[in-house]
């Protein structure tokens, strides 16, 4: 095994270490450890690395060694390719800068009120984290000033070229001043990802730590499915492996809609998740999977970019994806923080061709046999409902709700077993709480019906 270094070889002060052993950050993994020496000197750096080993918390970090907390106008800023994406690095930095109080880490994307936002943006920030299109509609309407801004990260950057997001990009970095540190995060440093580099970086550093042999945590298992119909493939899988939660990768909206229906008849804990979706519902699933509310997650790529969650157990190819280079960013979803996790995949007639392409990119097929489907006929299906269930209170940080007062209010004046509460996640006017669906009901009608700080609020039982 690798020697990890730890977070006290760099030079930071001891309340940030202090905070990163408390968030369970006990030593760099090994893009942190080559990236963030040189990014805490102020280099420009393209870090290439897979998803899930830690780039958010390198750039994170030295977004914030520069950041004045309650400044008027924001000193750093951090582009994601999507809505999800962004709302997870947001949150990922708001728990990393608990040594700066008072940091305001906003985020700007589509799909939420742009008038709320021009007012939060008038009351200062510190820290934007946006998609491409809606900070560009903000430019457009002169409501955010981006004249400050020491920090310019560019997040999933292959992602926000094949999305198309380039002129955009190039608008957003044009607003911000030429002297700045920049930082391209991404899980493939394609020839386009190192032009953008070289157009809006200096003396960019390259740093690169992508594994030549498969993850040893991620076990693969490819299924052909002969005449078998892929959703009955799909259910002798789940009947067969029984995963506590897994995300179900299909290509086309319509076909995630499909699988999500079907899989719910049968009495699975499922949903789809696409860009069909609006935001507010969006934000809903991602929650209620994160939090153990729902067990099974049946995405198309796009919307599976925002996942960033560590215990998934398995990871199926209800359908192999049309670029080989997303097969690696799927797999990449289990077998995280350690963990074990299963890769899934079920070929149709034309899968060997998509196999070969998969395996001359990205290498990491060899030694991974293909079996049929019907070994795994005559498993018993034992649909399970999830653990437990969401609340949403409509109330969130601009009410100055914190985890605390929720835990408070359920345990205190409503009478829940602390057990029973899960992950609570609060966002500007929304509060995500999971709690065990025995108690569930019970929780809901106790919150409209009592106060939280002596404040009515509304809640929905998702």
């Amino acid at each position: 095994m690798t020697h990890r270094q730890p977070f006290s070889t760099l030079s930071l002060s001891q309340p940030w270490l202090e905070n990163l052993d408390q968030l369970g950050y006990t030593a760099m993994t090994p893009i942190q450890a080559e990236a963030l020496p040189l990014m805490l000197e102020g280099r420009d750096v393209i870090g290439e690395a897979s998803t899930g080993t830690g780039k958010t918390a390198a750039f994170a970090l030295t977004l914030l060694a520069k950041i004045e907390p309650a400044s008027d106008l924001p000193g750093a800023l951090v582009l994601c390719p999507t809505r999800e994406l962004a709302a997870q690095v947001a949150a990922e930095i708001r728990r990393l800068a608990r040594p700066l109080p008072h940091t305001n880490v906003e985020t700007i994307t589509g799909g939420s009120p742009i008038d709320a936002q021009i007012v939060s943006l008038e009351h200062g920030v510190d820290v934007i984290v946006a998609t491409p299109g809606r900070l560009l509609d903000h430019l457009r309407r002169e409501t955010v000033d981006l004249s400050k801004v020491q920090t310019l990260v560019f997040d999933e950057c292959d992602r926000m070229l094949d999305m198309g997001f380039v002129d955009d990009v190039a608008a957003i970095a044009e607003a911000t001043p030429k002297k700045r540190q920049t930082l391209l995060m991404s899980a493939t440093a394609s020839l386009e990802v190192r032009l953008l580099g070289r157009r809006f970086q200096t003396d960019a550093a390259f740093i690169s730590v992508l594994e030549d042999e498969p993850d040893p945590r991620i076990t693969q298992h490819l299924f052909k499915i002969g005449d078998t119909e892929r959703i009955e493939a799909l259910r002798c899988v789940l009947a067969s492996y029984k995963p506590d939660s897994a995300v179900i990768f299909c290509n086309q909206r319509d076909t995630t809609n499909y699988v999500a229906k079907v899989l719910r008849k049968a009495g699975y804990s499922a949903s789809s998740i696409h860009g069909g979706y609006d935001q507010r519902d969006r934000d809903d699933i991602l929650e209620r999977f994160t939090n153990g509310s729902l067990r099974l997650l049946v995405a198309t790529n796009v919307a599976a970019r925002g996942i960033d969650i560590d215990e998934i157990d398995a990871v199926i190819n209800y359908e192999l994806p049309r670029d080989p280079n997303e097969y690696v960013h799927r797999i990449g979803r289990t077998g995280r923080a350690g963990k074990r996790g299963y890769a899934i995949s079920l070929l149709g007639p034309y899968a060997d061709a998509k196999l070969d392409k998969i395996n001359r990119i990205a290498d990491v097929l060899q030694g991974v046999s293909r079996r049929h489907i019907d070994e795994l006929f005559g498993a018993r299906e034992n649909p399970r409902p999830a653990k437990n269930r969401t609340i949403l209170i409509l109330g969130g940080r601009k009410q100055k709700l914190r985890p605390g007062d929720i835990v408070g209010a359920l345990t205190g004046e409503l009478g829940i077993d602390g057990d029973a509460i899960g992950l609570i996640t609060v966002a500007d006017r929304t509060t995500h709480v999971a709690i065990e669906r025995s108690v569930a009901k019970r929780a809901h009608a106790e919150i409209n019906a009592g106060k939280i700080k002596g404040r009515r609020f509304r809640a929905h039982l998702l």
